[in-house]
């Protein structure tokens, strides 16, 4: 991860959780949104309809802003064929005092963006949504 223009990039897919923790550290919304696709999607939680868009990761990160916490992020497997990667990885949320605010294995599909780097387009952080 390195900063490019005053924002980070993910050189690599393994990359785009410490990129969304040091922008949530930060507070920095437009930071995390920028680590998304535009044509995101997040499956969180997997039963319900996803967030779309930069829009939806918008949605979807709003509340953790004020808490300021760490996303903690093991990478146990990635699979990169040209621009596109699949990525999974056990991972957890923990506030400044330690406490874990969440946890979960995730699945994701991520995509290189324009400036270079890595985005998510597909976001399962508790794994893909079941068939209805």
């Amino acid at each position: 991860m390195t900063e490019f223009m005053n924002k980070r990039i993910a050189h690599q897919p393994r990359e785009i959780a410490d990129c969304v923790s040091a922008y949530l550290q930060a507070g920095d919304l437009d930071g995390i949104t920028s680590i998304f696709h535009p044509d995101c999607q997040i499956f969180f939680p997997p039963d319900q309809p996803p967030y779309v868009g930069i829009a939806g990761a918008r949605a979807a990160f709003e509340a953790f802003l004020d808490l300021r916490p760490e996303i903690k992020s093991d990478v146990f497997s990635e699979v990169i064929i040209g621009d596109i990667a699949l990525v999974r990885a056990n991972w957890r949320v923990v506030a400044p005092d330690g406490t874990i605010i969440t946890e979960g294995q995730s699945t994701e599909v991520a995509k290189r963006l324009d400036n270079g780097g890595w985005g998510y387009l597909i976001d399962c952080p508790n794994g893909p949504p079941n068939l209805s």
